[in-house]
């Protein structure tokens, strides 16, 4: 293997991201998660072993289609309480120095121009180091209490996201040129206002007449992160994004979706060799697999049967507590993630009932599982992605901070020993670091938007027929 394996620290600012009933474990400081010096730790722990970046999942909403209500979930600790990711970047790098911050932000629930302003701030607060993990959502209740009757139907949500990356790339690439903050004290001009410009949008679903907010940040257009998986989800990935997400048990499933994003990148223009594709892992690691295995079996003994099962409903939109034990899932029609009832209910590899699927997702959630010592994980790891062709891994914590610990201790030195991990970190922005760019790319979509004023005289011809 010749490349290397890039590592992402997935994790929630919540006590229970994807490990129901974990929170209760002893050793587990996940109940820390709204202290910033919880998240400063993980911060130093994943920058001492190499991890790319932080990837902080987040929901607007609950889940509360198990059952019919949200009861299990809070209960449980489902994903509730959970706090605003994105303040989390801010605190954790000024502890750091090289560390990325994938934090995700829905383009549902909140207009464009606000949300512009608000990441451009987060790039400008880490010298570059952020990047926008793009979601449509997927919780009704979320819809529901921001005064909409509910979600929009599942492919709408992409046509949505579609416009609301053009709004972004508009204020972010276009509206401050190069050299438009003058900070000249003799004129008294701070900013030229020649450099600076309307954006001029009018579409579907967004009109932006004006000028961004914020000067321009150290990569513009942060890092560009997503996880859709359906149809809809991966045109909009080869489109827009730089580092995609894919969350499956199976090899196969994960090996055909890394090579359908990469054909429909190729389609659109893109380079597909410039998309990196981050596959779900959980990593329980010890000095020998006995000891490894020791730990798998205490950390079960934790797991909550109906907060899984609370977890797993929200993500398909199908209440499960109709479901027997042991009675095998069936396809149904979703409004919710769809791409995870297609596998769940065509993976050739494994038949999932509600038992199965709790056991597996109270440890794991819907990712690859790797369990032993550091030549055994290091082993399959390699073989995973040797039969994947991902690029790295996003990995689950289990227990905080002791799983990603573990990592550092015990995998990162074997991996690197092979030849097949970074011993250290680029310099520059977190797109420098992982793709040795500052900026997006002149094939990218928001490149056309650079000059801002020919993208205008455009749109306007192709509205004037």
């Amino acid at each position: 293997m010749s490349k290397k394996i890039l590592f992402n620290a997935f994790i929630m600012d919540c006590a229970s991201h994807q490990t129901p009933g974990l929170w209760a474990h002893p050793r587990n400081q996940s109940w820390r998660y709204k202290e910033i010096d919880y998240w400063i730790e993980l911060a130093k722990i994943a920058e001492s072993g190499y991890f790319a970046a932080i990837f902080i999942a987040d929901v607007i909403g609950y889940y509360d289609v198990y059952g019919g209500d949200a009861k299990t979930a809070v209960k449980n600790a489902v994903q509730i309480p959970i706090n605003d990711p994105l303040q989390i970047a801010a605190a954790a790098a000024a502890a750091t120095k090289h560390i990325g911050f994938g934090v995700t932000a829905s383009t549902a629930f909140e207009h464009p121009y606000v949300f512009a302003r608000r990441i451009a701030t987060a790039d400008h607060y880490t010298k570059g180091r952020v990047g926008w993990n793009i979601v449509t959502s997927y919780l009704e209740s979320g819809a529901k209490n921001v005064g909409d009757n509910g979600l929009n139907r599942h492919d709408d949500r992409y046509e949505v996201a579609n416009e609301y990356l053009e709004v972004i790339y508009k204020l972010l690439e276009g509206s401050w040129e190069d050299g438009a903050i003058v900070h000249d004290r003799e004129k008294r001009v701070f900013a030229d206002p020649n450099k600076v410009h309307e954006i001029g949008h009018k579409g579907k679903y967004f009109e932006v007449p004006g000028i961004a907010l914020t000067e321009p940040s150290p990569q513009r257009t942060p890092v560009l992160f997503q996880a859709g998986a359906s149809e809809a989800g991966k045109k909009f990935a080869a489109r827009h994004v730089e580092c995609v997400f894919v969350a499956n048990p199976s090899a196969t499933i994960v090996r055909n979706y890394a090579s359908d994003v990469r054909a429909l990148a190729n389609k659109a223009g893109r380079d597909a060799g410039a998309l990196k594709v981050f596959s779900l892992a959980t990593i329980i690691v010890d000095e020998t697999d006995e000891e490894a295995r020791a730990k798998y079996e205490e950390y079960k003994q934790y797991i909550s049967y109906e907060g899984a099962l609370a977890l797993v409903s929200g993500w398909i939109g199908i209440d499960l507590s109709g479901y027997q034990p042991d009675e095998i899932l069936k396809r149904d029609e979703s409004n919710a993630i769809v791409s995870i009832l297609n596998d769940l209910t065509t993976d050739g590899e494994k038949e999932w009932t509600p038992r199965k699927l709790a056991e597996w997702i109270g440890i794991s959630g819907l990712g690859a599982l790797f369990i032993g010592s550091p030549v055994t994980v290091a082993d399959a790891i390699e073989a995973w992605v040797e039969k994947t062709g991902v690029d790295g891994l996003n990995i689950g914590s289990v227990i905080s901070h002791e799983t990603f610990a573990d990592v550092v201790k015990y995998l990162v030195p074997e991996l690197q020993k092979r030849g097949v991990y970074p011993t250290s970190y680029a310099d520059g922005t977190l797109r420098e670091k992982i793709f040795g760019r500052k900026y997006l790319p002149d094939n990218h979509p928001a490149a056309q938007y650079r000059d801002i004023e020919k993208a205008k005289k455009a749109a306007r011809s192709d509205r004037h027929g």
